[in-house]
């Protein structure tokens, strides 16, 4: 079941479905002890072991700011091992996306140690990023990335000696560096026959079998429900997704028809992470159209050097 809106003629938005959005679920209600068993059944499926969160950990990315809709929303928790997941949602396209996440592992690293603690207590890192625009070429909905050691000439995987409890034991790479996983949300057909299917069918349409048996989709389906929020939760809901399609509009607009008042439009929605690519390619769409450099640097904000070199 999607979630299905209509507006009545007072401009009233009615819920005629019963799943919450999942970005709005990371931002308000998974943070709650109570709901970690949703958010610990996506990570288990995802990394094909059973997964608990000790606790959420704060993070930059825990806005609730009305107007942070072009955010990112994120939630940064520990595992019952000490390792540190984050689960990252990004609703918009984003420069240097890939220079972002490993940034954001490497600040959760740092963030967990103290100086003068020895290196054996820095923590295995696993970034989920939940993504919902375009990023790159490649026509899978699932990629996960991990460093590994190769032997130049030989080909042979490098493994490290490490002694722990005085016994010598052999370490792989990719057990102590960052993991991380690239849900590409537009890329899922639609079809759910795996427990990672099924939560990608939740994460694109909404929607959850009423007799799955996938980790965490059980539990959203009697946590993840609209009537079950306030009514003060629920306007604040609504509002979330009048945003989301003045969002949609706002670059849809400005994207694909490269009109001026449809970019000033989508640069007045835009935050400062999201909204550079735009105005690139906006501005890219009118040299084409055949405007005149001062009329685009009027348009963009862009120098005219910075027109030339389009």
């Amino acid at each position: 079941m999607g979630t299905k809106r209509q507006e009545s003629k007072k401009g009233e938005i009615v819920i005629n479905e019963k799943y919450i959005r999942f970005d709005w679920a990371v931002k308000r209600m998974l943070r709650d002890k109570a709901n970690y068993d949703v958010l610990e059944g996506l990570i288990t499926v995802l990394l094909g072991e059973k997964i608990t969160i000790e606790e959420i950990l704060e993070s930059e990315g825990n806005q609730e700011a009305v107007d942070d809709k072009f955010n990112r929303v994120d939630i940064k928790a520990r595992d019952a091992n000490g390792n540190i997941i984050i689960v990252e949602v990004q609703l918009t396209t984003q420069l240097y996306y890939l220079e972002r996440i490993l940034y954001g592992a490497a600040k959760a690293i740092t963030e967990h140690i103290s100086l003068g603690q020895h290196y054996d207590e820095v923590k295995k890192v696993y970034s989920i990023n939940i993504l919902y625009f375009d990023l790159g070429q490649g026509s899978d909905y699932l990629y996960h990335g991990k460093t590994a050691f190769v032997g130049v000439h030989t080909g042979d995987m490098l493994k490290i000696s490490v002694k722990e409890n005085n016994v010598i034991k052999m370490k792989a790479p990719e057990e102590v560096f960052p993991e991380y996983y690239l849900i590409r949300v537009n890329e899922f057909n639609d079809v759910a026959t795996t427990p990672l299917e099924e939560w990608l069918d939740y994460l694109k349409n909404g929607r959850i079998k009423d007799d799955t048996k996938t980790p965490g989709l059980a539990e959203a389906r009697e946590k993840l429900l609209y009537l079950q929020m306030s009514r003060s939760e629920q306007l604040a809901y609504e509002r979330h997704l009048l945003a989301m399609v003045d969002q949609d509009c706002a670059f849809g607009a400005a994207r694909l028809e490269g009109h001026a008042e449809g970019f000033q439009q989508g640069r007045a929605e835009g935050r400062a992470e999201g909204r550079a690519e735009g105005i690139m390619n906006i501005a890219k769409n009118l040299k084409s159209m055949g405007l005149k450099t001062e009329e685009i640097m009027k348009a963009s904000g862009l120098s005219e050097a910075e027109i030339d070199q389009l």
